[in-house]
C-alpha cells in the first residue's frame, strides 16, 4: 500500500456481498471465484463480521502461498477503511520466527501452505483456530500430500472452513475430491478417493495393473457439480466485472543456423530414444521438453552442468519490445535459472521478484522490468498497479501457471489494456506449448501429445 494514500471505503459489489453472506451463513463453503474478483477483501469483510458483530469466531488462520501469506492479506486490510483495524500476523520465516509470531495476539494469523504440517504438529490436540481460510484451495488437491493429511487431522476442531480459488480443478475433476472432503468430510463425493473414482470415473490409461489416468463417466460432471452446489459457488469475472481488454501477441523469432542445427539434432536423438517402446513416461518426456525449451530460449546445460549460450534471439526480441515501450514497465516471465542470469546480465536495471518490497516498488512505478518466475506469480499477488505489459520469455506447459501469471496484471484495478507478448522460437517446442495453451490442454497431456507427434514424425521420415 502507498504510504501517502488514505484507505478507501470498501463497497462490496453485489456478487461480493452475496459471497460474504455465504461465508457468514455456512460453516463450510467453497468460493470458486475467478481471478481478480476480490476474494480477499470479500473474505476479510465476512471475517470481521464473524469476529466482532456475530462473535462467532475467535481465532482465524489463513493458509496461503508464501508471498500471499507474507503480504497480501495484511496489505488488503490496509487498503480499506473498514478493514484497517483488523490485525494480521504472518507466521513465516525460521522456526523461531514462526513461534514468536504465533505468540502475538492477532485477529488473523497467516501461514504458507508448506508449513501446515509443522503448524499441526506444533499445536497437536490444542489446535486454537476455530476458523480456517484456504486461500487457493487447489493447492490441497493432492489427497496424498502432507499438507492435506495434516489439515484432515485437525479438521474436526475447525468450526468454520472457507476455500477460495479461481481454479478448483486445474487438472480435471479428480482434483475436486480432497478439497470437498475438507469441507464436508466426504458426505457429498465419498469418504475415500477410491469411492469417488469408482462412482464417477473409468480407467482411461495405464500400464499393466497401474492406472495413471481416469476419465469422467457420461454425465459425471453435471452430477458432481450438482452434489456440491449447496456448499460451493462458482463465478466468472467476465459475468460480473468490466475489465480492460487483454491482447495476446506472438513474437516469432528465428534461431540462427548453428543453433537451429543443434536443436534439431538434439530433438531427433532424444525423441528417437524415447520412441523405442510403446509407452512414453511423463518424466522422460519432461526431460526432453526441458532440454528443448532451454535451447529455444538460448542456453542449455552441458554434460558438466555448465551453461552454454547458443543464441540471443529472445534477448534481442525482448530488447526491441522494451525499446518500443519506453517508460512502460515490463513484467517478464522466465523459467530456468540461466534464463534469469542471462536476463539480468542483458538488462542490468531489471529486478527479480523476491520480496514484499519488490511488489511495493513495482506497484509504485519504481521498476521498469520485473523478472518473475511463473510459480512465484501465482495466486493472490496484486501487480496490476505497476504496469500492463507481460512478456513470456520462456513458455510453460502449465495452463494454471500461465493463467495465474497473466491475471497478476489483468485483474480488478487495472486501468489499461493488458498486452501479453509470447517470444516463440520458430520450428521449436515453443510452438507446441503455445498450441497446447490455446487449446487449454493440461500441461502433462499437452507435453506427451507433442512428444508422441515428434516420434511419429521422425519414424515416418525413416530417420
Amino acid at each position: 500500500m502507498r504510504e501517502d494514500r488514505s484507505p478507501e471505503p470498501l463497497v462490496l459489489r453485489p456478487y461480493q456481498q452475496y459471497a460474504a453472506n455465504l461465508i457468514i451463513e455456512k460453516p463450510a463453503v467453497g468460493l470458486f471465484l475467478d481471478m481478480g474478483m476480490g476474494k480477499t477483501a470479500t473474505t476479510l469483510y465476512a471475517v470481521k463480521e464473524l469476529l466482532y458483530d456475530y462473535f462467532d469466531v475467535q481465532h482465524v488462520l489463513v493458509i496461503a502461498p508464501l508471498r500471499v501469506a507474507e503480504t497480501t492479506w495484511a496489505d488488503e486490510c490496509g487498503e480499506w477503511e473498514q478493514l484497517q483495524d483488523l490485525s494480521v500476523v504472518p507466521v513465516i520465516g525460521s522456526m523461531k520466527q514462526r513461534e514468536k509470531a504465533l505468540r502475538m495476539p492477532a485477529d488473523i494469523h497467516t501461514v504458507n501452505r508448506e508449513n501446515v504440517p509443522w503448524l499441526v504438529g506444533y499445536y497437536g490436540k490444542d489446535w486454537p483456530f476455530d476458523m480456517v481460510v484456504l486461500d487457493e484451495s487447489s493447492s490441497f488437491k493432492n489427497h496424498q500430500s502432507q499438507r492435506f493429511r495434516a489439515l484432515k487431522r485437525v479438521r474436526p476442531r475447525i468450526r468454520r472452513l472457507v476455500e477460495l480459488t479461481g481454479t478448483p480443478a486445474p487438472n480435471g475433476l479428480m482434483d475436486l475430491w480432497s478439497q470437498i472432503f475438507l469441507l464436508d468430510g466426504g458426505r457429498r463425493l465419498g469418504k475415500t478417493i477410491t469411492a469417488y473414482r469408482h462412482r464417477w470415473f473409468y480407467p482411461a490409461g495405464g500400464y499393466g495393473h497401474v492406472v495413471y489416468n481416469y476419465e469422467p463417466k457420461p454425465g459425471a460432471r453435471d452430477e458432481i457439480y450438482q452434489a456440491i452446489s449447496d456448499i460451493c459457488v462458482s463465478m466468472k469475472a467476465k459475468d460480473y466485472i468490466s475489465l480492460p481488454p487483454v491482447l495476446y501477441n506472438t513474437v516469432r523469432v528465428q534461431l540462427p543456423a548453428f543453433a537451429r542445427q543443434k536443436y534439431k539434432q538434439l530433438e531427433k536423438d532424444l525423441v528417437l530414444a524415447l520412441g523405442d517402446g510403446d509407452h512414453i513416461v511423463a518424466s522422460t518426456a519432461a526431460v526432453l521438453s526441458n532440454k528443448l525449451i532451454q535451447m529455444a530460449n538460448g542456453a542449455a546445460y552441458d554434460e558438466k552442468g555448465e551453461v552454454v549460450e547458443l543464441h540471443r534471439t529472445k534477448i534481442e526480441a525482448l530488447a526491441e519490445i522494451a525499446e518500443l515501450n519506453i517508460n512502460k514497465p515490463l513484467l517478464v516471465l522466465y523459467w530456468f535459472r540461466h534464463d534469469l542470469d542471462r536476463l539480468q546480465k542483458a538488462f542490468p536495471k531489471a529486478r527479480q521478484l523476491k520480496t514484499a518490497k519488490d511488489i511495493l516498488d513495482w506497484n509504485e512505478g519504481k521498476i521498469q522490468m520485473l523478472l518473475v518466475h511463473p510459480a512465484s506469480a501465482g495466486h493472490g499477488l496484486n501487480l496490476q498497479k505497476g504496469g500492463s505489459l507481460i512478456v513470456w520469455f520462456s513458455m510453460t506447459w502449465s495452463l494454471e501457471l500461465y493463467q495465474q501469471a497473466n491475471k497478476r496484471l489483468h485483474r480488478s484495478g487495472q486501468q489499461h489494456t493488458v498486452v501479453i507478448h509470447h517470444l516463440i522460437a520458430k520450428g521449436t517446442i515453443d510452438e507446441d506449448i503455445m498450441k497446447s495453451l490455446q487449446e487449454k490442454k493440461q500441461g502433462q497431456d499437452g507435453m506427451l501429445e507433442a512428444v508422441q507427434a515428434r516420434i511419429r514424425e521422425y519414424k515416418e521420415c525413416g530417420t
